[in-house]
């Protein structure tokens, strides 16, 4: 009977360890995942403004520079 209660006690212990195992992996993965989150948030801001900067250079073109293009490289 003492057995039996030593190796429910070490299936405590090694439950209790796993516990805190995945305790702190879940911190770290949260962290990371907040980390991660940001930089998204970064490289969609980033995204954005370059898309607003070839917008603009788009509209500074003259409108008939599809012919010019077009000229250029049939010669």
């Amino acid at each position: 009977m003492i057995s039996e209660f030593q190796e429910l006690s070490d299936k405590i212990d090694r439950l209790a360890e796993m516990t805190m195992s995945l305790r702190r992996e879940n911190a770290a993965l949260r962290q990371s995942n907040t980390l991660l989150g940001r930089e998204n948030e970064a490289f969609m801001e980033r995204l954005g403004e370059a898309q607003l900067r070839v917008e603009a250079l788009l509209a500074r073109l003259p409108q008939d520079a599809d012919s010019i293009i077009t000229s250029e490289a049939a010669q």
